[in-house]
This record gives structure tokens, C-alpha cells and sequence, in this order.
């Protein structure tokens, strides 16, 4: 009834508006920009909302690893552009869902955060510290014999425990510090592929998952881990691990034949999913390729929306739905490199694959979820003209308001791009000299290259940073998060990091009992 209310209301206020809009100036009213938008308001009012418990038979996390809202803004201009469009009027897939919001992303213990905390976060319910996974907050970093008494519990673990299928697929090292949140319960997160005495490592822990009947698909880099180092894989590289364990071998061995392990894109092309109960592909010995560059790879790989694809197609044919998570980590690789080509590029093939997903599922019976685990100091700055290449040099507007035909010049004289770092390898030495009277710096600036014949479009190109640090650092500001799906309505607003895993097993049902 009071849905009903709502809808009928909304219904006289468009009405009203129509009405209203017939007294405004025929060029506001003819405007594409004023018509596009009524269009807008009418299609969210009629999204419908599903607030029951447990109406999700499905949950999907996407987590764009780094991808702030600078980030999105750019990945949307490239993304439109790569199309022939300005680029600015473009949505990527997640930014139609129907539901938005903003969520905080600080640990408990820093203010801008990393990776295994805010993920341990979102799929635990608990915010905890930085290097954490699956661990609380009241251990120290590192301890070991302490961490084994505050383990926490994992959205993925109550979903096999329900008897859900559970996937999760990444273009990082699967045991990497969002995939791992899932599974893995560790004070430190670089105990990848070794651990101290009386812990498991990472890569172990995955192997030997004794929740369920073990998590069905798992795609992503990290093979070292994984490998003694007495073997050499396909691309001839050898094992990390010291301990003469074969974990490939090993997960073959409990699962049987219907388990099965790839290595290549040939392997997952061949891949049989009536045939397949579990699928374990590690395409790389580290980090998957960055997506500019994957058709270099000596053995080849999927892209992650190939691998979406195939992960939702395999956990579909269960009868109890499942949870997959799914990253884009290389986003975040690309910015601490100050590369703005790998991270962009990155992130419009990860709003691809939430394409995919978008695809394949039902909004009636499956929510997707959208977001950063944090971001990075990413800057769109200057005032480029409208469609300028978003990787490009800032060239403005004339007096008239035209697009000028030169670049514009910063106050040394030279050109500059419109995105750039706040801190990282592409500090330039901008040396100081004080005035006359000395009582402050004048910049002199003799160490910023001059860039007027330089291609900054090209994949080798590196942004200049302000602040010299050793690789480009997060940023600790609000990301984005966007929903579609049973339960997506709770994500508006502003919320806490760990809010997030709350709704999924609010709209999952993954708290009440079976």
C-alpha cells in the first residue's frame, strides 16, 4: 500500500512538472540536456525496490582495486572516447545502476588506508587494521600466535556454509590482498606464499579450506605461490615456496577429475563447464598482465570480463546461487606507477566485465555491487576544452569560448596533462631560490621536462607527481559504490566500509539460519 502511495505521488509530480515545463522558454525546453534529464527522472521513479531479507539468491562484489572517483571520471571520458564521443556525456555499465552511494575507507589504525583492511572490512562486517586479512584489530601486525584467537568470518564462508557456490576471480595474484579477504585469515599480508611457525600462509589456506566444500572457481595470477621452487612453470618461472609443496598438485588431488586446473588462454578456451565441478586457473606466476598489454603475454590469458563470464556461467548451474567476488586489481598498480594508461585502460575493461555480469543475471534475484576498496591521488586538473584526449595535454578555450589550437602553458612555460599525481616516481625537481628580501621561495622550476613534443597518450608514459616518493601512494578520501539488485537501496548515502558486507548478508540471507 505505501509503495503504491509513493509511486502515485511520483506519478503527479512528473505530471506536474510536464505541465510546468510547457510555460519555460522553448530553448529550455527543446534543450537535449533538459529532455534528457525528465527522461532520467522517470525512469528512477520507476525503479522498483526489494527490501526483504534474504531476497538475493546471488551476490556479486566487484571491487575496482584504486579506482577512486577521479579514476571513474576518467575511465568514463576514455571509455566514450575510445567510442568517438567527447567523452564526458559517457556511463560506464556500473553507472546505470539505480543506486549510489559514497563509502569511507580509512583502517582503524590509518587515516588513508591499504588494501587488506578495507577488504577484510567488506566482506566481514569488521574494520580492522592495515596488512590485516581476516584478522581483528586488537592483535599486533605480524603476531602470529595472537592472530589465531580473533579470526574472522568471511561473506564467501557463509555462503558455503548455506550451500552456495562461491567464486572469486582477480587480474592480481589470487592470494593478492582482496581475493584472499575471502578465504585467508592472516596478520600479515605479505605471508603469501610462507608463514611463521605455528600460522599457514595465504596460498595454503586457500588449499586447505575446510569451510564448505571448498570455494568452485578461483582465476587469477600468483602461480609461484602455489609452486615449490624446484618446479618450473610454462612460462619459465619457478616456485616461490620453500616447504616443497605442491599446492596445484595437492588441490588436483581433493578434488578429483572434475577439478580442473589451467594455466593459459588455450586451457580456459578448452575449459568444459558441464564437466567441471571446481576450476582453478593461475595465469601467471605474479600479477596478470595489465589489459593494454595482455595480448603480449607469452602464454596468453583471459581478460576479466572473460573470466566473469565464464566464473557466473559455472556457478549458475547451482540450485542455491552463490557469492562471487571479483577484482580489478591491476587499476591500482597502474596508478602507483604513475601510469595513467595501465590504470585507465584497466578500469574500463573492469566496467566491462560488470557488463557481463549485468548481463547474465536477473536484477530480480541477484545484487551487484560496486565499488573501490580505496584511491589513489589521481588529479583531473587545468581547464581542458570539452572532448580534450583525457590522456592528453590541457588545451583550453579562446576568449569566444573555442578550443584553442596550442596547449595551454603552465607558468614555466610549458605544457602540462590533465591528469597527474599528487606524489610518486614522476616528481620533477623543481629547485628554489629565495628573493631579495629573503622571506620566501620562488620557484624556479629548471627540473620539469618540457613535454611539447612528447606523446602522453602513449602506454609508456609517466605522469608528473608534485611530492617525490618511491612509488604513488592511496588516497584516503570517500570511493564510490553503485547497486543493482535486491537490498541495493541500503547503499545510498554515506556509509562505513564494513556496511557493505552487512547488506550483502541482509539481502542474502547469509546470517539466518538455513
Amino acid at each position: 500500500m505505501i509503495r503504491k502511495s509513493i509511486a502515485a505521488a511520483l506519478a503527479c509530480a512528473l505530471s506536474t512538472a510536464t505541465l510546468a515545463a510547457e510555460k519555460l522558454p522553448e530553448s529550455q525546453r527543446d534543450s537535449h540536456w533538459f529532455n534528457e534529464a525528465q527522461a532520467s527522472l522517470q525512469q528512477a521513479a520507476e525503479v522498483e525496490i526489494n527490501n526483504k531479507r534474504g531476497a538475493a539468491k546471488n551476490v556479486i562484489l566487484f571491487v575496482g582495486d584504486g579506482m577512486g572517483i577521479s579514476t571513474v571520471t576518467a575511465a568514463r571520458i576514455l571509455a566514450g572516447q575510445q567510442q568517438g564521443l567527447d567523452g564526458e556525456e559517457y556511463q560506464l555499465s556500473f553507472e546505470k545502476m539505480p543506486f549510489a552511494g559514497l563509502i569511507k575507507t580509512y583502517n582503524t589504525n590509518q587515516q588513508t588506508p591499504d588494501s587488506a583492511g578495507t577488504a577484510t572490512a567488506m566482506v566481514t562486517g569488521v574494520k580492522t587494521k592495515a596488512g590485516f586479512i581476516g584478522v581483528g584489530e586488537s592483535v599486533a601486525r605480524g603476531d602470529c600466535k595472537a592472530s589465531l584467537e580473533h579470526p574472522l568470518t568471511t561473506a564467501l564462508e557463509l555462503a558455503e556454509t548455506r550451500g552456495k557456490g562461491t567464486g572469486i576471480i582477480s587480474t592480481a595474484r589470487i592470494t593478492h590482498a582482496t581475493p584472499a579477504s575471502t578465504y585467508a585469515k592472516v596478520p600479515e599480508r605479505d605471508w603469501e606464499y610462507s608463514a611463521p611457525a605455528g600460522c599457514r600462509d595465504i596460498a595454503a589456506q586457500l588449499v586447505e579450506m575446510n569451510v564448505g566444500d571448498g570455494i568452485d572457481v578461483i582465476m587469477g595470477g600468483g602461480r609461484r605461490g602455489f609452486l615449490p621452487t624446484s618446479v618450473t612453470d610454462l612460462e619459465g618461472a619457478a616456485g616461490k615456496r620453500e616447504d616443497g609443496r605442491n599446492l596445484v598438485s595437492e588441490w588436483q588431488k581433493r578434488y578429483g577429475e572434475n577439478a580442473v586446473y589451467i594455466e593459459d588462454k588455450s586451457g580456459f578456451d578448452k575449459v568444459n563447464i558441464k564437466s567441471t565441478d571446481k576450476l582453478l586457473g593461475l595465469f601467471q606466476p605474479s600479477h596478470m598482465r595489465y589489459e593494454a598489454d595482455r595480448d603480449n603475454d607469452k602464454a596468453g590469458e583471459p581478460s576479466l570480463s572473460e573470466m566473469t563470464a565464464k566464473g557466473i556461467e559455472l556457478l549458475k548451474r547451482g540450485k542455491e546461487g552463490y557469492f562471487l567476488l571479483v577484482e580489478g586489481g591491476r587499476i591500482d598498480h597502474g596508478h602507483h606507477a604513475g601510469n595513467a594508461y595501465n590504470a585507465l585502460h584497466d578500469a574500463v575493461e573492469f566496467a566491462k566485465a560488470v557488463q557481463v555480469a549485468m548481463d547474465n543475471t536477473d536484477a530480480k534475484d541477484t545484487l551487484i555491487i560496486v565499488t573501490a576498496d580505496h584511491s589513489h591521488t589521481f588529479t583531473i586538473a587545468g581547464y581542458p576544452t570539452r572532448g580534450n584526449p583525457i590522456l592528453g595535454k590541457v588545451i583550453g578555450n579562446d576568449e569566444r569560448g573555442e578550443p584553442r589550437k596550442t596547449p595551454d602553458l603552465a607558468s614555466d612555460g610549458k605544457p602540462y596533462t590533465t591528469v597527474g599525481y599528487a606524489n610518486g616516481q614522476g616528481f620533477a625537481d623543481l629547485g628554489r631560490e629565495t628573493d631579495s628580501d629573503n622571506r620566501r621561495d620562488t620557484h624556479t622550476h629548471p627540473g620539469r621536462a618540457d613535454i611539447s613534443e612528447v606523446n602522453t597518450r602513449n602506454p609508456g608514459f609517466f605522469q608528473e607527481a608534485l611530492v617525490p616518493t618511491s612509488g604513488e601512494t592511496h588516497g584516503g578520501e570517500d570511493v564510490g559504490i553503485w547497486a543493482r539488485g535486491p537490498g541495493s537501496q541500503l547503499l545510498s548515502g554515506t556509509h562505513e566500509q564494513n556496511y557493505i558486507f552487512h547488506v550483502m548478508a541482509h539481502a542474502g540471507g547469509l546470517l539466518e539460519r538455513k
